[in-house]
Order: C-alpha cells, then sequence, then structure tokens
C-alpha cells in the first residue's frame, strides 16, 4: 500500500495511522526562497486570531495536516493575545510560550508554521479599527517593528523550511509606496536579528494586487483565492449586502462577464506570474467559501482554483480547517459530513484538495 493509498484509508475509516503522523516528520521539507516558495499545501489555524477567544494551538491540527500528506500551517493572530493592555511595547512571555509550542508542534508534525500578523500594531483589516495608523503614524511603526524583532531574535537559527513570517494580512487600499516603505522598515527590523528569515508580503487590495513595489526586497508575495465574492462570502455576516446576492452558481455570470477558469487566470494568475518573473515567489496564503454558498458551487468553483494554481506551480491555505469555510465541523445543510475522530469531516472537499 502507498502512501496515498494509506492516507485514504485512514479518512474512510477515521482510524489512526499505525505510523502515527510523526513518521511524517521524518519527509523532508521543501526549502523556500524569496524568489520561489515552494507548492505547500495546508491550513489556516485560528488559536490566536482574536485575543477574546484565544486559545492554545492544538496539536491535533499539526497532527492531522500532516497525516494527510499535507505541510503547512498559517497562523493568523492578532498581536493583542501578546501584549500587556496597557503598553504595547511590553509582550507577555507566557502567550509567547504558546506560540513556541506552535512551532515546535510543526517540527514534531512535519509542518511548515507559517505566522501572520493578522492585527499588526497600527493596522489591521477587522474590527475595531487601530487607534494609530501603521501605514502614517511613526509609533505605530516603531513598535510594530519592535513586535517583529522580537519574533525574529526569538527563532533565529529555525531555518526556513521549518518557518517563515507573513508581515501584515490583506494591506487594504494601500499606496505602493507608502506600502514599500513600510515594508522595507519590518524587514531591516526583522533582518538585525536574523538575516535568513524568510519574509512573505500580501498583495495589496485585500491581498489581490500583485505587489510590484516590492520587487528588490528580497522578500516573497501571497495572494488570495475569494474570488469572485458572490460565490465566496454569499450570506456572509461580515460583508454588507451578501444577504441580497442571487444564489450563486458556476461557473457565474455577472452583467457579460463569465467568471470561469480562463477568466480566474487571466485576471488573479497571470499578474502574478509576471510578479514571480520579476524574482519574487507567490503562494495562496488563503482560499475557501462560507458554508452558506451551495456545496455543488464551492466544488466547482474550488476545483477550477486548485488547477490554476497547480499549473502555476503555488502553494496554498484552506481558509480554514475547522470552521465555516473549512474541511471539519463546516456546518453546511448540504452535506453528508463523516463521523470522524468526534468530529464532522467534508470528504469530498478533503479529496478533492488531497488530489491536488
Amino acid at each position: 500500500m502507498n502512501r496515498r493509498e494509506m492516507i485514504g484509508m485512514t479518512i474512510a475509516t477515521g482510524a489512526a495511522l499505525t505510523v502515527g503522523s510523526e513518521a511524517y516528520a521524518q519527509r523532508k521539507l521543501p526549502n523556500p526562497r524569496p524568489e520561489k516558495l515552494p507548492r505547500w499545501r495546508g491550513f489556516n489555524l485560528l488559536s490566536k486570531f482574536q485575543v477574546a477567544n484565544q486559545s492554545p494551538f492544538d496539536e491535533q491540527d499539526f497532527a492531522w495536516i500532516a497525516e494527510w500528506g499535507m505541510n503547512f500551517a498559517r497562523l493568523p493572530m492578532d498581536y493583542r493575545c501578546w501584549t500587556d493592555e496597557n503598553d504595547w511595547t511590553k509582550l507577555k512571555e507566557p502567550v509567547l510560550k504558546e506560540i513556541d509550542e506552535a512551532v515546535r508542534l510543526g517540527e514534531k508534525h512535519g509542518v511548515h508554521v507559517h505566522i501572520n500578523f493578522h492585527r499588526a500594531p497600527g493596522y489591521t483589516v477587522a474590527r475595531p479599527a487601530e487607534a494609530k495608523d501603521l501605514w502614517s503614524d511613526e509609533e505605530a511603526q516603531r513598535v510594530c517593528a519592535l513586535h517583529w524583532a522580537a519574533f525574529a531574535r526569538r527563532y533565529k537559527g529555525i531555518p526556513n523550511a521549518r518557518l517563515s513570517f507573513n508581515l501584515f494580512n490583506e494591506p487594504a487600499m494601500i499606496a505602493p509606496e507608502a506600502h514599500k516603505k513600510v515594508v522595507a522598515r519590518m524587514c531591516e527590523a526583522i533582518r538585525e536579528q536574523d538575516t535568513e528569515r524568510l519574509i512573505v508580503c500580501d498583495g495589496r487590495t485585500w491581498g489581490n494586487t500583485a505587489p510590484l513595489e516590492l520587487v528588490g526586497l528580497g522578500v516573497a508575495a501571497a495572494t488570495r483565492g475569494y474570488q469572485p465574492m458572490p460565490i465566496t462570502h454569499w450570506h456572509a455576516s461580515w460583508v454588507g449586502g451578501s444577504d441580497r446576492w442571487p444564489e450563486p452558481t458556476y461557473p457565474l455570470k455577472e452583467g457579460s462577464q463569465l467568471w470561469n477558469r480562463d477568466f480566474h487566470r487571466e485576471r488573479f494568475i497571470k499578474p502574478w506570474k509576471a510578479l514571480e518573473e520579476k524574482g519574487v515567489g507567490v503562494m495562496v496564503g488563503e482560499f475557501g467559501a462560507f458554508n452558506r454558498t451551495p456545496h455543488r458551487v464551492v466544488m466547482a468553483w474550488m476545483r477550477d482554483c486548485l488547477d490554476n494554481w497547480k499549473d502555476a506551480g503555488w502553494g496554498w491555505a484552506l481558509w480554514n480547517l475547522r470552521g465555516s469555510f473549512g474541511v471539519l465541523d463546516s456546518d453546511r445543510a448540504d452535506v453528508k459530513y463523516e463521523d470522524w475522530r468526534g468530529h464532522k469531516l467534508d470528504r469530498q472537499m478533503l479529496d478533492l484538495l488531497l488530489a491536488r
């Protein structure tokens, strides 16, 4: 029995692999370079996504990623988790040790750990907004650089095959020069502590615009897989008006535009391939579709995206592993879930991911 057959049997039965996920830690993780990222495959893990709901990272998540033959975990985190609420320059050691544990679990199970400041000092795409603006405020930039320097110092010497940094989640409507200035400052702070650490920067316009302004900074870049929004965020409560969109189909017709695999390739692959040709490696840091979108539509849309990313040679991380976009406990009304180790598994979606 080969490894894929073993994984398939495990998913089907819900049994533990006799070799255990730790056996996959013996496989050699690919070595990333700023100009060429590996074709990582994995999930976003949300244990420290919001300060109000934070928890230690769960070893099971890393074990299952490895057991399924994947090798990547992005950790989108809220800086307030590890920050003194009365002084944003003071970092809380007990919480940092919980992040240390995630890095250790990645090593144990053969999973690359990608540390992301989803909310950084002075910047977030979420609510509430930060009091100071990272892109224009000197204090916010200084404090954010202090945080990244602390992480760089803490993890100095851990190979890039195991660990990388993702500076900010989805810079929004930021001018290219303002973006470049802040990224350069964070890179300098990190490299003063660790000259070798791999740094990945999300594109502007919520991760959708290839950041050509970063060419020459020695960083890689991450795009997104949430287009078209009428498919991926239909009836999402945090997207105003999404409850008034028509029920999506795929391919999706919007006016005279047909959203299909060819259009996705033209609009969302080609500009990023042009960036890659200038020496900036590319991956897909997040993608997925909310659980209200009909499952058959999600699967057809996802198949085209995955095929395009595979053709491009790009890795990806699904948002999320467990939850409304994920393969476990997504609460979709139109999926026949499998009982799997105390969770509800979307077997069809997982099989599609494993096949790509």
